[in-house]
């Protein structure tokens, strides 16, 4: 995938890492989009905090790079609470998890990242942690074993996820608050644009900001992306600003198409037309003709090119749509197929 419409941020160095999280906005106020899941928040915190308790153990959910991590943080902020942070692919053994909620203080945050990776036996030990703030250690082996049950201080466990699907029954009813976060349209990425640009001191253009946030795929994060790397682009190409020529010059340079399709979208667009006739086609075939693993096209590219109309999936496989001929310029029924 291009790296610079990875919405994982798995591509980003340590400096770009830090940059990231400075845009990070840091409370509900600076918060833009997912209207019903932040006045619905608002109204839990401002309940917790009338009560003085923790707030209830809450579970975000949808594709990466909406803001999950982000509004663990604001709640923390919120709630004038810490807030520790791990993924669960980390939490491989029950001492692990029992070293982090031990040291957690009254109405702390403990926020777990991908949860759907927790190991099995982790996830046990959670349970009680979150329902009755006690955990059962196990002290010694053989003869001499016990168990010992530790008191914790009332805490909310935030849980993050790219795969709520993958979530335990048990797991997922554990959860009080539960928030799916749905991608942003092309208005709100561009008003996210603009204050990030703010607070990078660079002048931005409406336009260009526009242009930006309408192929960013819907994911502020690579909004955020684009937006460092087009000012690049400004600086050296440019006088510093971003206007809408430099804009197109630096995306067109980066491989980031007018609807924000990458080449691979592009690839898997195109044989599917010239090899395929439009479709429909299984997965597998799909895959082999790209050189791509099937899993990786369903994961990764079919979302987006379903939720963009360029794409539909059938009882029979996977078929283009007209935007797709449009999109690239071809003629519905003048492919030449396999045979």
């Amino acid at each position: 995938m291009n790296e610079f419409l990875d919405p994982s941020g798995d591509q980003f160095t340590p400096e770009e890492r830090d940059v990231d999280k400075a845009l990070r906005p840091e409370n509900f106020d600076d918060f833009a989009g997912q209207d019903t899941i932040l006045e619905n928040l608002k109204v839990f915190v401002a309940a917790a905090n009338q009560r003085e308790e923790a707030l209830d153990h809450t579970l975000f959910h949808g594709p990466p790079g909406l803001g999950k991590t982000t509004l663990a943080y604001i709640l923390a902020g919120e709630l004038q609470a810490g807030i520790k942070m791990t993924s669960g692919p980390v939490l491989d053994k029950p001492g692990d998890l029992a070293g982090l909620l031990t040291n957690l203080q009254p109405r702390d945050i403990l926020f777990i990242d991908e949860i759907h990776r927790l190991s099995p036996i982790v996830e046990e030990y959670l349970y009680s942690a979150m329902e009755d703030y006690k955990i059962d250690i196990m002290i010694e082996t053989g003869p001499n074993a016990r168990t010992v049950q530790i008191n914790l201080n009332p805490f909310t466990l935030v849980g993050a996820t790219t795969r709520s699907g993958l979530l335990t029954a048990p797991m997922r009813a554990r959860f009080g608050i539960t928030s799916r976060l749905e991608y942003y349209n092309t208005e709100l990425l561009s008003t996210i644009i603009e204050r990030s640009a703010a607070i990078l001191k660079v002048d931005i253009k409406s336009d260009a900001a526009i242009e930006i946030a309408g192929r960013s795929r819907g994911t502020p994060r690579i909004a955020n992306g684009l937006l460092r790397r087009v000012r690049d682009f400004a600086q050296i190409k440019g006088d510093g600003k971003i206007d809408i020529k430099i804009t197109r010059y630096a995306l067109n340079a980066l491989n980031v198409d007018a609807h924000g399709l990458d080449e691979m979208d592009n690839k898997i667009l195109t044989t599917l037309i010239d090899k395929f006739k439009g479709g429909p086609v299984g997965i597998t075939t799909l895959a082999t003709a790209v050189s791509e693993n099937g899993e990786t096209i369903e994961e990764v590219y079919e979302p987006f090119l379903i939720q963009e109309g360029f794409l539909v999936r059938t009882p029979r496989g996977r078929e283009v749509t007209e935007l797709a001929y449009r999109h690239l310029g071809r003629i519905k029924g003048n492919q030449g197929g396999l045979f």
